[in-house]
């Protein structure tokens, strides 16, 4: 079986791939950076996701000429203008923790009303094939609202899914077990993931 690289440090997104990889059916192998002992750090200093994406896919394929699978993802809330989107994990300027993010989103929409607490988590991954010409990037998009309260359980490296609530759903995001907006880039980018083991 093929290996594909997803480029992240994150062992949760691992995780989130391996489950996405079984259940779309996908015949690779996946192996991160842990698996290669790669350490060098990636700096995510792109304006878009996509740019963030691409450049990272871009260096750890570098480093390792494998196949490469990255992302970068984040949340947008319509009443903040999309923030923090792109700046979801350095939102006051710096490193936060998850319990700093979740309590900063909460104090800026306190008092206002469901019905503007609309919010989308975006993913782009991006794809890298060695004996393709160029980096391909696939988007998912999940919709909802951030709730008033968090969520008692937390999932370590995924603050938002603590507040965030999917349309047409009752339950936070992290109690569901499939994250539809990296999947959703997932299925859009099969045919070529797929390619991968006939190369």
């Amino acid at each position: 079986m093929k290996d594909i690289l997803i480029a992240t440090k994150n062992q949760g997104k691992i995780e989130e791939y391996k489950a996405i990889f079984k259940e779309l059916e996908i015949p690779l192998n996946i192996v991160s950076l842990k698996d290669l002992n790669v350490s060098a750090d990636f700096e995510e200093d792109g304006k878009t996701f996509e740019e963030n994406a691409v450049k990272k896919a871009e260096f750890y394929h570098n480093l390792t000429k494998l196949p490469v699978l990255s992302d970068d993802s984040g949340i947008e809330i319509d009443y903040l203008g999309g923030e923090p989107g792109i700046k979801s994990r350095r939102w006051p300027g710096y490193e936060a923790t998850d319990e700093e993010l979740i309590n900063i989103a909460l104090e800026k929409l306190k008092g206002v009303g469901i019905e503007k607490r609309g919010a989308q988590l975006r993913a782009v991954v991006g794809l890298i094939i060695p004996e393709e010409s160029k980096i391909y990037t696939f988007e998912g998009i999940l919709r909802g609202h951030i709730s008033e309260k968090p969520l008692e359980k937390r999932m370590n490296g995924y603050p938002f899914r603590s507040i965030f609530i999917p349309e047409n759903n009752k339950k936070y995001l992290g109690e569901l077990s499939v994250v539809a907006h990296r999947k959703q880039a997932i299925e859009k980018a099969l045919p070529l993931i797929k390619k991968i083991q006939f190369i």
